[in-house]
């Protein structure tokens, strides 16, 4: 048997803190061989990126390895000191991280980092340099690579600056390439190519890729063995096949059964139970103080009407030479009392500006925007004020919304002051029952953001947006920074809201198994134009467009997955 390019044995880290000694990875064990594509799963906290950044050298103090072995290429590493660490990082073991942007420097050209990573390992001239760093270019499949050169990192697309992230991970030819989360803010397109460009880096190369993900459509797709974390610790290990068709370990198949599917339709995820982590959202408590609305006129509560949204592209103090670009051209779209209407198309085709349209933040170029038979493009102050009250957002990244300087209370509570619905000495206890009901502690009214994980982050986002008991929701990616278990929680609250309360919803992902869990229709944006409207179960058993074909065959099915877990009387 060929001989492991990257071994890891019995590992575990250890952080001292003032409470004692706590340990994120425990005696973690797994092998690389070349060519072979090994997924890391687990959810958020399991240790898998922590395991990473051991083995590369990139823990942050205090962090530190307390025992167990690296060796990479038959030599152990994780002994060595830092600076010998520095000269193996990038050279004989290449990174690819979850934010493109965050990994490149703001301040220099593409080329100017792949020439400086280049000569560092290699020792190039500059123009052997640049010439080699040309050539990854085209090899990662950025078009025009000589032109591209010279360009910075905010003018390529989040696709395109992973694909240079990819190139500079390639630099020097490493015999190991450790990817955290390469793909979980890519849409389907952009992350089947940036799948697709790592498998064929490990069957060409022969490259061993450790592949951190929580996408399970990710690890079906691409892996060859597959490592389950939980609590530090590796609670399952083998090939893929077995893994997803036959797992053994309990939390394994907890964590599989929560998986949406693309080809089966659920009336409520399956939670996972494993280790007591589940948290009850109190739908009933919360319907017996929710005032429902009136039905809307005719039946549609939102009405979009040939909206276009421009944007400048280059600004001249003469008009005629200022150019501007489209991202929404001509756009019509209804949305009906009480559904679920989900929107969904590449990055950059137009579907978050029509979000930001309806929730006001964006001003719209042409057209007109109907809630509840209003036209909201034509409202005064007061007006807007009054709509605002009635839609509500929740965003993509829960911490990035909310403000890390306001406590947890003063966050959910700031609608309800603005809008002077309550008198002051009910606002706290309405807080307080607020929290309660998605499920948060009582302490939670005194503390920060910070304190809390990504998933607790989103359901003070939903208390907050439920604060002002609104008709509509505006979804944007809501759960695409989650694991698969607290994706699964979020997502049963958001199905219980549209059911028990009667709201409204329009729903943005990338996901498309989520989005047909989730949407009564699905509108296809491509390239800010509306392609293809349809009932959700129809559109997925047969699309209309091309485009709408491209991106349904573009979505992992998941094959060999075990069905243990999931009830039968749960399908839709």
């Amino acid at each position: 048997m060929t001989q492991p390019v990257l071994s890891i044995r019995n590992l575990t880290v250890e952080i001292p803190t003032r409470r004692g000694i706590f340990r994120p990875v425990e005696e973690v064990s797994y092998d690389i061989r070349p060519g072979e594509i090994r997924g890391v799963v687990g959810e958020s906290g399991a240790g898998k990126s922590m395991t990473g950044n051991a083995v590369i050298g990139l823990l942050d103090p205090p962090a530190r390895i307390h025992t167990g072995e690296v060796h990479l290429n038959g030599r152990r590493i994780d002994q060595l000191s830092d600076e010998e660490k520095r000269r193996i990082r990038g050279k004989e073991i290449g990174m690819i991280f979850q934010d493109p942007l965050t990994s490149l420097n703001p301040l220099f050209t593409v080329g100017e980092q792949l020439v400086e990573t280049i000569q560092l390992h290699l020792g190039l001239s500059t123009s052997d340099a640049k010439e080699r760093a040309i050539a990854l270019l085209d090899r990662v499949a950025i078009p025009n690579p000589t032109v591209r050169f010279d360009q910075y990192p905010h003018q390529f697309s989040g696709g395109m600056r992973q694909r240079v992230v990819i190139a500079l991970a390639l630099c020097s030819e490493p015999t190991v390439i450790v990817a955290d989360e390469p793909t979980t803010a890519l849409d389907v397109s952009v992350q089947a190519q940036v799948l697709d460009l790592i498998k064929e880096l490990a069957d060409e190369r022969q490259v061993g890729v450790i592949l951190i993900t929580h996408d399970m459509g990710v690890i079906a797709d691409t892996t060859d063995k597959v490592t389950v974390m939980y609590n530090g610790r590796v609670v399952e290990s083998g090939p893929k096949d077995k893994i997803l068709g036959a797992p053994t370990h309990e939390y394994t198949r907890s964590l599989l059964a929560a998986v949406p599917r693309p080809t089966l339709k659920l009336k409520r995820f399956p939670l996972i139970g494993y280790g007591g982590r589940v948290t009850e959202f109190k739908i009933a408590d919360l319907a017996r103080s929710w005032k429902k609305p009136a039905p809307s006129k005719e039946g549609t509560l939102v009405e979009v009407k040939g909206v276009t949204k421009k944007f400048l592209e280059k600004s001249s103090l003469i008009p005629s030479r200022r150019t501007y670009f489209t991202a929404v051209d001509d756009l019509s779209i209804d949305i009906k009392d009480g559904e679920v209407f989900g929107l969904v198309g590449e990055s950059g085709s137009g579907k978050s500006t029509v979000a930001r349209m309806i929730g006001t933040l964006y001003p719209v170029d042409g057209g007109s925007i109907l809630f509840d038979g209003d036209d909201i493009t034509r409202m005064d102050a007061v007006g807007l004020d009054s709509y605002r009250r009635q839609i509500q957002m929740i965003f993509q990244d829960p911490f990035s919304s909310l403000n890390p300087r306001m406590k947890v209370g003063d966050i959910v509570a700031e609608p309800l002051r603005h809008h002077n619905l309550l008198p002051s000495g009910e606002v706290e206890p309405r807080v307080r029952e607020l929290l309660d009901r998605v499920g948060l502690a009582s302490d939670a009214f005194a503390k920060f953001p910070h304190e809390f994980s990504g998933g607790q982050r989103q359901r003070i986002s939903i208390a907050r947006a439920l604060a002002t008991q609104p008709r509509f929701l505006i979804c944007d990616e809501p759960t695409s920074a989650l694991d698969v278990s607290i994706q699964a929680q979020i997502l049963n609250i958001l199905k219980d809201l549209q059911e028990h309360l009667g709201l409204t919803m329009l729903f943005i992902s990338h996901d498309l198994p989520v989005v047909r869990q989730m949407c009564n229709r699905v509108g296809v944006m491509k390239q800010g134009k509306l392609v293809e409207v349809q009932e959700t179960e129809a559109l997925f058993a047969a699309p209309s467009h091309p485009y709408t074909q491209e991106l349904l065959g573009l979505m992992p099915r998941l094959e060999g997955l075990s069905e243990e877990g999931l009830d039968t009387q749960m399908a839709g």
